[in-house]
């Protein structure tokens, strides 16, 4: 017979116990050789040694969850509790267990990064102010950026979040969208919206929203104003042009970050505009504070075949671009011969 103690001091009891000790049953009926005890902000586990271990390290766990997001679901709970027959390196149990684990979301999800350059992003926004994160499609930038966001904000960082996108697709077609201005704009933010509800409860994400601590807007909303104190995301920056990201970038107030996501092979602007993405990579390079981060057909996280449909179309681009060298040159080479014939 072995006995432990488990201390709760570092959360709030009610969130590990639940209403009427509901989440506390769920633990008990998941260890029913084990002889399991609460007095105050003590739990007591008694039991054979390799049950007591294993439920140790459980609980451990769920101590660890609510002390990041300050409570648990019942369903975290049970997948937590569940997973006792699994092996060592088990998904969910490395996953909770690491600390690379960017944000515990509803119903389980695991938000980390996955890639190396992933990994590069988070480890760099750790460092710098402004970080220009740029990649093919499917390489997780919004996602992974969404992420650090919402981590600083949890943990008290800083006091809200905006994610804004330039509206470019809509163009003059905006004013024959059915609905008022929000509506119209909405789809083009979807993809803010979908990676927000990975990553927070959907009531919690109602209540930030209401109250403006998470704001999702368009680029163009962004002008006169002074963003402190926040987590600033500019996605699609390539759709910007070089006066919208030159306004967005001094918009930067005091204890702010801002990352800059985007993917310059699909500049949606017309041809008489330049991406402004392409500008500020070039002339912002060497600046403290600034970090710049390239992902690349390695980092696609989406199906599998994304990365070959990338690496397909890249070979496409480079033909196409030696194809238009070639006949620049042998313009030159005929302009030449003429010139010297006469």
């Amino acid at each position: 017979m072995t006995e432990t103690k488990i201390s709760l001091e570092s959360i709030n009891p009610i969130e590990f116990f639940g209403v009427n000790n509901g989440k506390f049953d769920i633990i008990k009926r998941n260890f029913p050789l084990l002889k399991i005890l609460s007095r105050g902000t003590v739990v007591k586990l008694a039991g054979e040694p390799e049950q007591v271990t294993v439920a140790k390290e459980r609980l451990e766990l769920i101590i660890r969850y609510i002390e990041k997001n300050g409570s648990i679901s019942v369903d975290y709970l049970n997948r937590i509790l569940e997973d006792l027959e699994g092996e060592e390196d088990s998904g969910i149990i490395q996953a909770l267990a690491s600390n690379d684990v960017l944000v515990y979301g509803p119903n389980g999800k695991v938000v980390k990064a996955k890639t190396a350059n992933q990994k590069l992003l988070v480890e760099t926004a750790d460092k710098n102010d402004v970080i220009f994160a740029v990649g093919p499609a499917g390489t997780g930038k919004t996602y992974t950026a969404v992420a650090l966001a919402v981590r600083a904000l949890k943990n008290k960082l800083v006091k809200k979040i905006i994610l804004t996108r330039p509206a470019v697709e809509a163009g003059e077609s905006l004013g024959f969208l059915p609905g008022d201005l929000k509506e119209k704009i909405d789809p083009y933010l979807r993809p803010l919206y979908d990676a927000l509800d990975d990553m927070i409860p959907a009531d919690k994400l109602v209540y930030y929203m209401q109250n403006r601590v998470i704001e999702i807007a368009p680029l163009a909303y962004m002008r006169g104003r002074t963003l402190d104190n926040s987590y600033i995301i500019l996605d699609e920056a390539q759709n910007a042009t070089d006066l919208q990201l030159k306004m967005f970038l001094t918009r930067i107030g005091p204890n702010a970050k801002a990352i800059i996501t985007g993917d310059i092979s699909q500049v949606d602007l017309p041809k008489n505009q330049r991406s402004g993405l392409i500008t500020a990579s070039r002339i912002l390079k060497n600046i403290e504070g600034i970090a710049h981060i390239q992902l690349d057909e390695s980092d696609v996280v989406r199906h599998r075949l994304v990365k070959y449909i990338i690496r397909a179309y890249d070979k496409e681009q480079a033909r196409e671009e030696q194809y238009q060298e070639e006949k620049k040159q042998q313009r030159m080479k005929e302009k030449e011969e003429r010139e010297n014939k006469q």
